[in-house]
């Protein structure tokens, strides 16, 4: 049984960091594309960044430069190091992890995502 457990979220005043783990068990995070999302309630939820099998990563704009996702094969653990947090950073944050080895690792396929593994999120508050 797959289970990801998202841990790391909290408060931070504007311009601070935070880093987000996503330890997963009953699966592999070398072997697979995974991504963290986030959602502000009343909107859709958003992708923030992907990360290939291989280490490709790609992320939305608003976080280009601030934010960086990364995998510990050793930990079986995702990490989304999160720089120069802004007060719109605000949001729960999910970590998700794709059911099958593919090259397809989508960040704006909220569709496709549904269909994969889903860690509980974990909140990040950030004041101005």
């Amino acid at each position: 049984q797959v289970q990801l457990v998202e841990s790391g979220g909290g408060s931070a005043q504007a311009g601070g960091s935070l880093r987000l783990s996503c330890a997963a068990s009953g699966y592999t995070v070398s072997r697979y594309c995974m991504a963290w999302f986030r959602q502000v309630p009343g909107k859709e939820r958003e992708g923030v960044a992907t990360i290939r099998a291989g280490g490709g990563t790609r992320y939305v704009d608003s976080v280009k430069g601030r934010f960086t996702i990364s995998k510990d094969s050793a930990k079986n653990t995702l990490y989304l190091q999160m720089d120069n947090l802004k007060a719109e950073d605000t949001a729960m944050y999910y970590c998700a992890a794709a059911r099958e080895v593919s090259v397809y690792c989508p960040l704006y396929d909220g569709t496709w995502w549904q269909h994969n593994y889903w860690g509980q999120g974990t909140q990040v508050t950030v004041s101005s």
